[in-house]
C-alpha cells in the first residue's frame, strides 16, 4: 500500500472515531448507546468501508448487552453517515460496520486475574 494512502486512511479513521464518539455523547438518547465507547476505526484501502470497533464501558462480558449495543449502533448508522458526510471532505462517505472489540474486555479480565493473584500472594 502506498504510504501516502496509509497516512490518509489513518487520518480519516481518526476523524471518523472522533465524530462517532461525539455523536454518541451528544446526539443519541438510547441508554444502551450511552454506555458504548469507540476503541478504534479501521478503513479499507479505498476508504469505502469503515469498521468501527466499540465496547461497553462496564459489563462487556454480558453477551446480550453486547448484542443490544451493536443493534443500537446499526440502527443509528444512517444518521451517523449523514453526520460524517457533513464533517468529512470525501467524495464518498464510507459504509459503516460495527463490531464489538473483545480485546479490551480480555485485557481487563487478565488485569483483574493478575490483581487477584497478587493479593493472594500477599496473604
Amino acid at each position: 500500500m502506498n504510504p501516502e494512502h496509509s497516512l490518509r486512511a489513518r487520518r480519516v479513521a481518526q476523524s471518523i472515531k472522533k465524530t462517532v464518539t461525539d455523536f454518541l455523547s451528544r446526539d443519541v438518547s438510547d441508554p444502551v448507546l450511552s454506555e458504548v465507547a469507540v476503541t478504534e476505526v479501521e478503513l479499507t484501502a479505498d476508504l469505502g468501508i469503515a469498521t468501527v470497533k466499540a465496547r461497553l464501558y462496564v459489563g462487556g462480558d454480558d453477551e446480550e448487552r453486547r448484542r443490544r449495543a451493536l443493534r443500537g449502533l446499526a440502527r443509528i448508522g444512517g444518521r451517523l453517515r449523514k453526520t460524517l458526510g457533513r464533517s468529512l471532505r470525501l467524495k464518498r462517505v464510507p459504509e459503516l460496520r460495527f463490531v464489538y472489540d473483545v480485546g479490551a474486555d480480555a485485557t481487563e479480565r487478565v488485569q483483574k486475574i493478575l490483581s487477584e493473584i497478587e493479593s493472594e500472594k500477599r496473604r
